[in-house]
């Protein structure tokens, strides 16, 4: 799981470096600026409810309580659900067929990502199972 999970985060770092490298992450027109910036206030709003814990490249889950106030409450993993909306509003104002191919690489790592962690989650915290049945892991009402 470990393994799966570094390489998953390897895979979307690369697929982030590569849409900056070609000018294809940051969006130029109204609507995706728009689903950028929302991208953004959700990313601070989950760090900072989720508080000072440390970041893990193997997606483990640190110390202290299951955290499901703030944006918690509507999705289980609200960051990675804020890089694929900040990705995706890039790609497609830029869309070709690299940067799709590009949101998809980064969006398959994060979702190997998270289901790296629930495992973890599912183990650590005998509540998670609970949690999950009642909140969404992305999409708010779809998954």
């Amino acid at each position: 799981m470990r393994l799966a999970s570094v390489m998953a985060f390897a895979a979307m770092v690369a697929a982030l470096v590569a849409l900056l490298y070609t000018h294809s992450l940051f969006a130029h027109t109204l609507l995706p600026i728009a689903g950028q910036v929302a991208a953004v206030c959700l990313m601070l709003w989950a760090r900072l409810t989720f508080g000072l814990r440390s970041f893990h490249a193997a997606a483990d889950p640190t110390g202290g309580e299951l955290v499901t106030s703030g944006p918690y409450r509507f999705l289980r993993h609200p960051i990675y659900a804020s890089i694929c909306l900040f990705i995706w509003a890039g790609v497609l104002d830029h869309l070709s067929p690299l940067a799709v191919s590009l949101g998809i690489l980064a969006t398959a790592g994060a979702i190997v990502r998270l289901l790296c962690e629930e495992t973890f989650l599912f183990q650590h915290y005998p509540e998670y199972s609970r949690y999950a049945q009642a909140t969404k892991r992305l999409l708010p009402g779809l998954w």
